[in-house]
């Protein structure tokens, strides 16, 4: 990938770090029940898949596997970081924010296990269905 496109992805991740902590407001989340909190990690789970589907089809197979790991790095590293300086640290929540902000801590991982998956099944599946 070219330096501009690493540099829009980490923009984008960041933005979207934003409008997460601002719809989050004012506690972080922490204002919202468990179930409620499920939910919602559902539903934007959901988001995660309908756009990676959406993004690794458009992308050419050769290219899909490497996009769908950058994506998934710019989604979770800066975030995490992000969640760290905020929850970790403005909040006083140190590592304890990994169990505390729970729904946060899934996201971590979560762009991995849609991400790199869906680009390698639409990269096979594109694959066995060519002449």
């Amino acid at each position: 990938m070219r330096s501009s496109s690493h540099i829009r992805l980490l923009a984008l991740g960041l933005l979207c770090w934003l409008v997460f902590w601002v719809l989050g407001l004012p506690a972080y989340y922490q204002q919202y029940s468990t179930v409620t909190m499920l939910g919602v990690s559902a539903a934007v789970t959901l988001g995660i898949v309908v756009v990676g589907l959406f993004i690794v089809r458009r992308t050419r197979p050769e290219r899909r596997l490497t996009l769908a790991v950058w994506i998934s790095f710019y989604f979770t590293v800066p975030l995490a970081v992000a969640d760290f300086l905020y929850c970790g640290i403005y909040l006083g929540a140190g590592l304890q924010f990994l169990a505390q902000y729970w729904y946060l801590t899934a996201f971590y991982i979560i762009p991995w296990l849609v991400m790199v998956p869906l680009a390698w099944l639409v990269h096979d599946t594109t694959r066995v269905a060519a002449p």
